[in-house]
């Protein structure tokens, strides 16, 4: 009995002592050796940068960076960059020229749309950008917040993603309404309306996952021709406020003078297009504080444009010029997946063609971009201690923008994804 005692005892003690643990693997070094190091505020030439793990270790002239037991990747002739940023996308639908978006909403099944969107993510992340804020699944409910999740524990490749869910309207003003009215169909958007439905969605969509909330300030709504605003001043600001409690900023979608004064006053981060802003809204938007995202190619075909002089074309070339003149921060964002995904460079090309500087264009998708997010210590910059999110264009895309559409070489996180 004392023999089986003891072995008892040992036993339990045995089990209650932590076992060995295994070593943590050695973090992989790699030095990259491009041309030119465009570092998210100026260009450096002769640069260098060592990625251990998934950060970046150490950065300046390829003479003083160790190089030593680490892998070393030749970029001759290119320019490398921190991975570009998407203001607006939605990867849960595809280009317009291909389906509707009422026929993608209302007759494409969630598996069938989620299959497309890993698609989608993996071109993103190719085509260069290493960051995408999705704005809205449009009908999709909150499967981009099980895609970021597929991302971040590697079972696809993608882009780091700030998710929305589902987006919120005002109850009457959104789509589908193709359909007989005595039925209710499900929408592309979630509707909300007054002080405890806005609040109650608000709150449900952060506890889904939203990293952002988006809502639709204005919208093609009533009996008048064109967008007018949907959600009252007080409404508005009632949504930021629930929001901002949880640390959660808004993105507001408005076209309208009066949609995008609402928001600016009530406090939002972002307002997405602007197409109708004077000098007024966007010198208060400066003021406040309230980036634009412009998506000047949203829905547009290729670019450039069939029709660069179209009334179209002409207004929103005019609005942007009256935000640059304004001192309003410009966030890139296209509102890809209303055309392919993986082409996002070219609203990047249509900011520089409608007057933005180039070097500030790229800011947009880099440092001004992490900026927005606040996300300033993790991305945006060619600097030591941030995520490796790197990337190599063939050129100098400072001097000529379409250089953007020769990606040679792409890292996220200090794993290489494509490289020559």
């Amino acid at each position: 009995m004392r023999k089986t005692c003891v072995a008892v005892g040992i036993a339990l003690l045995l089990a209650a002592w932590p076992t060995a643990q295994a070593p943590s693997p050695i973090p992989t070094v790699t030095v990259l050796k491009p041309a030119r190091v465009f570092d998210g505020d100026a260009m450096h030439e002769g640069w260098a940068v060592r990625v251990k793990g998934e950060r970046i270790d150490a950065v300046g002239p390829a003479a003083n960076i160790a190089a030593a037991d680490a892998r070393v990747v030749d970029l001759p002739g290119t320019t490398l960059t921190p991975g570009l940023v998407e203001g607006h996308s939605h990867v849960l639908l595809h280009a317009y020229n291909e389906t509707s978006w009422n026929d993608q909403v209302s007759r494409e099944g969630l598996a069938l749309r989620a299959a497309r969107a890993v698609n989608h993510l993996r071109a993103t992340l190719m085509a260069g950008f290493t960051t995408i804020r999705d704005l809205g699944t449009e009908g999709a409910q909150y499967a981009d917040v099980e895609l970021k999740q597929a991302v971040n524990q590697g079972i696809i490749p993608g882009p780091r993603m700030l998710v929305s869910t589902k987006a919120i309207v005002a109850t009457g003003s959104y789509q589908p309404k193709t359909f007989v009215l005595e039925w209710t169909i499900p929408q592309g958007a979630e509707e909300a309306d007054g002080v405890d439905s806005l609040i109650r969605v608000v709150r449900d969509q952060i506890g889904k996952g939203a990293d952002w909330i988006k809502v639709y300030g204005d919208y093609r709504w009533g009996p008048l021709p064109g967008s007018h605003p949907t959600f009252s001043a007080e409404e508005m600001k009632l949504a930021v406020e629930t929001a901002k409690s949880a640390g959660v900023p808004i993105a507001v979608h408005a076209n309208t003078a009066e949609g995008m004064r609402r928001a600016a006053l009530a406090g939002v981060e972002t307002i997405e297009h602007g197409g109708e802003g004077t000098p007024e809204i966007f010198k208060l938007m400066a003021e406040r504080h309230v980036a634009l995202c412009p998506t000047i190619t949203a829905g547009a075909g290729p670019w450039p444009p069939a029709n660069p002089d179209s009334p179209a074309a002409r207004r929103k070339r005019a609005s942007f010029k009256a935000a640059l003149d304004a001192g309003v921060t410009i966030l890139n964002g296209s509102d890809v997946g209303t055309f392919p995904h993986g082409d996002n460079a070219r609203e990047l090309e249509a900011m520089v063609t409608y007057g933005m500087p180039i070097a500030d264009a790229l800011k947009s998708a880099t440092s001004v971009a992490a900026r927005v997010f606040h996300m300033e210590s993790q991305i945006g910059r060619v600097k030591e201690g941030l995520f490796a999110d790197l990337v190599a264009f063939d050129g100098d895309p400072t001097k000529d923008i379409s250089a953007l559409r020769r990606v040679k070489l792409v890292m996220k996180n200090g794993t290489i994804y494509k490289q020559p």
